[in-house]
């Protein structure tokens, strides 16, 4: 249905100067080009982002993008596939980010109106209207799509604050011990080499007692930003607690494993670590345990874990500094 003339109800002209360009961003699915033109200049003088559709076809092949607008106006009647199909495989979707739809028609009965609700649409303006009316809708649909974001936003921030360890923002001891335990499970089908590296900071006491533990806090969190700097991009990092660290290291062999420890050594005891208290000499000990290459050699967690543990003691009796393997065996010595 084309547009009558009294229904061009154009903005106020300041009213297309008033805002910049905002992020909100509409697709608008409309086969009527003179109608379709109307609801653009509209839509772009309130600062929206605009796609257009000619047909319902094409607004839905757009919506299958993955960036594509999240505020939806369909009009009803188009030619193939009309509006409340388009509203139907929408929701049919069940997919989030959440699609606020806006159905746009000629038509005004109470079975319409019910109609248009069960195909999906969230809300449903009947031809003639002004713009002042369609600008309100639209800017209900902004609030609720803003709402969801908001929540999406908390949700994310709660997921990683339930893997990451607050201080350093590295992850925490769960998270790092669930993803050791994905990879043995991952090498039980692969048969890949694993290595785990395990971290403490020397004398770590000593700081926080001459220092204070804020001064500590910051020479945990720079050990952590100078580790993570250091680790390939596959490779995982978290704090095992207090000022320990784990390093799980996939699909690299024994030679690589005592190469990766010890340019992590290096990261922190080749420079001294400022805070306002003092410039700090920081070293630490590394303990390794290796899982070697083929099915043969099986282990669990814990026996790992207990390894590499073993092994950063021996590095700590050995004089600090330095990195020992499991068995223990002398990898490299500070200063070499």
């Amino acid at each position: 249905m084309s547009p009558s003339h009294d229904f061009i109800d154009y903005p106020p002209a300041d009213a297309q100067d008033s805002a910049p360009p905002s992020s909100k961003r509409v697709l608008v699915a409309e086969d009527d080009p003179i109608f379709r033109r109307v609801l653009l200049r509209w839509l772009h003088s309130w600062q929206y982002v605009v796609e257009s559709a000619e047909d319902g076809q094409s607004a839905w092949n757009m919506l299958q993008k993955n960036d594509s607008p999240a505020l939806v106006i369909l009009d009803w009647m188009m030619p193939g596939m009309d509006g409340t199909e388009v509203c139907r495989r929408i929701r049919s979707q069940n997919a989030a980010p959440y699609r606020y739809v806006l159905l746009l028609t000629a038509r005004d009965t109470k079975d319409d109106l019910v109609a248009g609700f069960e195909a999906g649409a969230d809300d449903y303006l009947t031809k003639p209207f002004h713009a002042e009316e369609l600008h309100a809708r639209i800017r209900v649909g902004q609030r609720i799509l803003d709402l969801q974001q908001a929540l999406l936003n908390a949700q994310q921030a709660l997921r990683f604050e339930a893997k990451h360890d607050r201080l350093t923002n590295i992850c925490n001891r769960g998270a790092i011990i669930d993803c050791l335990v994905g990879e043995l499970q991952r090498r039980r089908r692969s048969k890949e080499p694993l290595g785990l590296i395990m971290v403490d900071i020397d004398h770590f006491k000593v700081v926080n007692d001459t220092h204070g533990h804020l001064i500590g806090d910051k020479v945990l969190c720079e050990v952590a930003r100078r580790l993570s700097q250091v680790v390939r991009t596959y490779d995982r990092i978290g704090r095992y607690g207090g000022e320990e660290f784990l390093v799980v290291v996939p699909g690299c062999d024994a030679s690589g494993l005592a190469k990766l420890a010890d340019r992590l050594r290096l990261a922190i005891s080749s420079e001294p670590i400022d805070t306002e208290a003092a410039s700090m000499a920081i070293t630490i000990s590394l303990g390794l345990a290796y899982v070697p290459l083929g099915q043969e050699f099986v282990t669990n967690c814990e026996d790992l874990l207990r390894r590499a543990d073993e092994a950063l003691y021996a590095a700590k009796r050995n004089g600090r500094n330095r990195v020992e393997a499991s068995p223990l065996r002398h990898i490299a010595q500070a200063g070499e």
